[in-house]
């Protein structure tokens, strides 16, 4: 028993005394075949149009050919004929019987050669045959073509554009011209304080910002004005952007991202329509937090720089300048945004109303690194011999973001020797290769191999007798990276202020390995390159900006100022004469001679040391901090020849 075919339909139950045939079904099912009606219609148009591309007049007139045309002519019976084009048409004297429709004909119809005929003309006039001469005229499709469809596309296109443009926000054109940012709902942002490790002291003076996202409403009462915008600064890395998304999850409000950069479109005036919608969105959901990152991209100081302003990213900023001008007392909108370069932005951006508050973000303490750490460990298996807070004691200098990257990198290189809980050592290496970069076994030459030996040894022995220096870390002849060998000094706390004598011995250890050399070869190479840029660098801050030079005095000079390019002037006033530069350039010539010389001179006295660092450096390519004792022979070399060396009298001696 065959199946019928299943049809369907959403039925709709009527009330009253309705029939079953005075109710329609609805077919949701597949689109059914147009009615009949339709067929004809579309048979009479084509019909239609085939009749007016063809003709009226030619419609029933037989075709004869050119040469039976040419016969009539000659034999006199063409009375009237009409030219158009490549085509003939014309009447007989006397009616012609036509073989094809088996009826007399008066009319025929006939086509001109491609090449032509130049005796037609001649012909028909011999025969008094009446001449009609009709210009041609365009086909119907043609003055469609030409007339009708360019009007239609430019109708259609213009309809297209107002569709897709729309008004406001419900454009389809909203991804293009519409805000960019991410937005999230209260239910969506899970980030809180807690997941946000060190920043103490930021997120207490965040407390109150997430109190008034909360409760706005005890704010206003009391006539309180909130801040409309916040301005973190710091360097990257350091939790700017999680901290945003914590403050909106602990407020429990909107949160809307975006980075300053997707503002700016190759079209003047998108990015003024991105902020527009982006601030209106906002206020709709309000009370809610906007976040924009990067705001440098965007809120560059105006009128500065080279080769004018940029149109498109200075109605940008006007336009987030306004917007943040148009929050009424009462509304609940924070502007939270982030930069590493706050040298760089618009005043305007700076004064009050806009981001009345500065937030410094530094790099965490050994305090944050520890937490940070213990946040990041969470899902990696360590081993027994992982020890986090000397992690954190060896990690001076990194950000959050470096201290997630250690922890990542630590957990790959036990994936690649297929362990399955990560250890000290993995830890290790990790951190070799964020400082150093990867470890390379390069081929080296002993000769070559020596030198760099000697070279590392020379800086951990000036490093070891100073008394102000850091305590040494490591040393190692493995190329990493660019760097050929390495001597890592860790201090024992962090450091947020450094003395002349710090300074002074730290240029010592920079040239401890050029030194070296020049004590054991009798000549230098060019491995101490970036030994020297450091320690010239360094004098020449301690001299001009830091006021550490007896001759010049308690002066600054600013000579290497970071100029932010395309935001402020290029050319920066000298304020100090030429007689003063020379001046600059001689004491820092002095400082680095002296240095130098200081330098030689304890590694000369401590020949024996040096070469029993080589030494043990050659054979085995590192030193720990734990062997230096036994390496250096303390019985020989105690505390008491650990020497200060006085740079004002040291050049004294040997500077004229």
């Amino acid at each position: 028993m065959s199946k019928k075919p299943e049809v369907l339909y959403n039925l709709k139950r009527d009330s009253g005394d309705q029939t079953s045939s005075d109710k329609q079904p609805k077919q949701t099912g597949p689109i059914a075949s147009p009615p009949f009606y339709q067929h004809i219609l579309l048979v009479v148009l084509i019909s239609y149009f085939t009749y007016m591309l063809i003709g009226q007049d030619s419609v029933g007139v037989p075709m004869i050919a050119y040469s039976e045309f040419k016969t009539a002519v000659r034999d006199n019976q063409v009375a009237e004929v009409n030219l158009e084009g490549s085509h003939i048409t014309g009447k007989y004297r006397h009616a012609t019987y036509d073989k094809k429709s088996g009826s007399n004909s008066l009319q025929f119809m006939t086509n001109v050669p491609v090449f032509g005929d130049g005796d037609l003309l001649a012909e028909l006039d011999s025969s008094g045959v009446i001449i009609n001469v009709k210009n041609p005229t365009p086909s119907l499709w043609v003055s469609v073509i030409l007339n009708i469809i360019p009007w239609l596309l430019i109708i259609g296109f213009f309809l297209y554009s107002r569709r897709l443009l729309g008004n406001g926000l419900g454009g389809r054109l909203s991804g293009f011209a519409g805000s960019k940012a991410r937005k999230m709902l209260a239910s969506d942002c899970d980030t809180r304080f807690t997941d946000v490790a060190g920043l103490e002291k930021a997120k207490q003076e965040l407390q109150e910002i997430v109190h008034y996202l909360k409760s706005p409403d005890q704010f206003v009462q009391m006539g309180a004005k909130m801040p409309k915008g916040i301005l973190m600064m710091g360097p990257p890395g350091c939790g700017k952007t999680l901290l945003a998304r914590a403050i909106a999850g602990e407020a429990g409000v909107a949160f809307f991202s975006v980075n300053g950069s997707e503002f700016v479109e190759m079209f003047v005036g998108v990015g003024a329509s991105r902020v527009r919608s982006m601030f209106a969105e906002a206020r709709k959901v309000a009370p809610a937090l906007i976040f924009i990152d990067e705001i440098d991209a965007v809120g560059r100081a105006r009128g500065a720089g080279l080769g004018g302003g940029n149109d498109e990213r200075e109605q940008t900023l006007n336009q987030i300048l306004s917007e943040m001008d148009g929050f009424s007392r009462d509304e609940p909108v924070v502007v939270l945004a982030a930069t590493n370069r706050p040298d760089v932005l618009d005043p305007a951006l700076m004064r009050p109303g806009r981001f009345d508050r500065k937030l410094v973000l530094e790099l965490p303490q050994r305090p944050a690194r520890l937490a940070i750490l213990k946040i990041h460990s969470k899902r990696t298996p360590l081993a027994a011999n992982v020890n986090l807070p000397h992690i954190a004691a060896e990690t001076v200098g990194f950000s959050g973001a470096d201290l997630e990257n250690l922890v990542n990198e630590a957990a790959l290189r036990a994936v690649r020797k297929q362990r399955r809980v990560v250890n000290a050592e993995d830890f290790e290496k990790a951190r070799d290769r964020i400082v150093l970069g990867a470890e390379s076994r390069e081929l080296l030459n002993p000769e070559e191999k020596e030198r760099i030996a000697y070279h590392e040894a020379g800086h951990a022995l000036i490093a070891w007798l100073l008394p102000t220096a850091d305590p040494l870390k490591r040393i190692t002849i493995i190329p990493h990276g660019r760097a050929l060998g390495a001597t890592e000094q860790i201090p024992n706390e962090d450091r947020h202020n450094y003395t002349e004598n710090y300074l002074q011995d730290l240029i010592k250890i920079y040239l401890g390995g050029r030194c070296a050399e020049r004590l054991v070869f009798d000549n230098v190479s060019s491995g101490a390159a970036d030994d020297l840029k450091k320690a010239t660098e360094l004098a020449r801050k301690m001299i001009c900006q830091w006021g550490m030079n007896i001759a010049l005095g308690p002066i600054s000079f600013p000579t290497e100022e970071e100029h932010p390019f395309l935001g402020r002037d290029i050319a920066v006033a000298k304020n100090f004469s030429e007689h003063s530069s020379e001046a600059i350039d001689l004491e820092v010539r002095n400082l680095i001679k002296s240095s130098e010389e200081a330098s030689f001179n304890l590694l000369k006295k401590h020949r024996a040391q040096l070469t029993r660092l080589a030494t043990y450096l050659l054979a085995n390519e590192t030193i720990h901090e734990q062997e230096f004792s036994t390496v250096l022979d303390t019985e020989q070399l105690d505390a008491g020849d650990r020497v200060d060396i006085n740079y004002n009298q040291v050049l004294e001696e040997t500077v004229p």
